[in-house]
């Protein structure tokens, strides 16, 4: 996630999607908050990885959809895809016909499946790169939130390493965010402030 309405000192902005009730929402009860599971965890990448040169509203807007024709993205289905699924998918307008990032959702299906056969799983992996709690200050502004960690670059080339495609450090980054690895609500975000409904990382509602 690197767009969004910056929140000024004292105001009670969001760090993004103020105005747009599905992007509020996914603000307020998504970004941020832990992730885990094969399915859901393979969603925010194939995910992020579709919003590559886009709007992450674009995208949103757009996840019934994936979530659809990618059979709610449960690996071992995807993984089943070939040729002419990949066909098919490039001719429903409802997704973003991207003939490269759709094969390499299918080819980071199987990549799940490949790492369930040596005994290890999508979320161990994903989750060995979250940072220790604390390890930067939290943003003042969006513009304080870095695009690439040096965790996400680790992540992103031990994810190749192992068959995974389209995570590059910057998507890798924007999946960690997503999944709450890391906390990037600004400083005067209502989240942080106690006025919206996101929890942070670990805690419990």
């Amino acid at each position: 996630m690197t767009e969004g309405k910056t929140a000024a000192p004292g105001a009670a902005l969001r760090c993004f999607g103020d105005g747009d009730p599905l992007y509020e929402a996914y603000h307020d009860d998504e970004w941020g908050r832990p992730v885990h599971g094969e399915q859901a965890l393979l969603e925010r990448i194939a995910l992020e990885g579709f919003q590559s040169g886009l709007s992450w509203i674009t995208v949103l807007r757009k996840r019934p959809a994936f979530r659809e024709v990618f059979e709610g993205f449960d690996p071992e289905k995807v993984a089943a895809f070939g040729s002419d699924d990949v066909e098919r998918l490039l001719t429903d307008a409802r997704i973003i016909r991207n003939r490269m990032k759709i094969e390499a959702t299918i080819d980071n299906a199987r990549a799940v499946i490949a790492l369930h056969d040596s005994g290890r799983t999508l979320d161990e992996l994903f989750w060995s790169f979250a940072p220790e709690p604390g390890a930067r200050e939290r943003p003042a502004t969006f513009g304080d939130i870095p695009g690439w960690t040096d965790e996400s670059k680790a992540m992103s080339k031990a994810m190749k390493k192992q068959g995974f495609r389209f995570i590059g450090p910057t998507t890798a980054y924007a999946a960690m965010q997503a999944c709450g690895l890391v906390d990037d609500h600004v400083a005067t975000c209502p989240a942080v402030l106690g006025r919206g409904r996101i929890l942070a990382p670990g805690e419990v509602s």
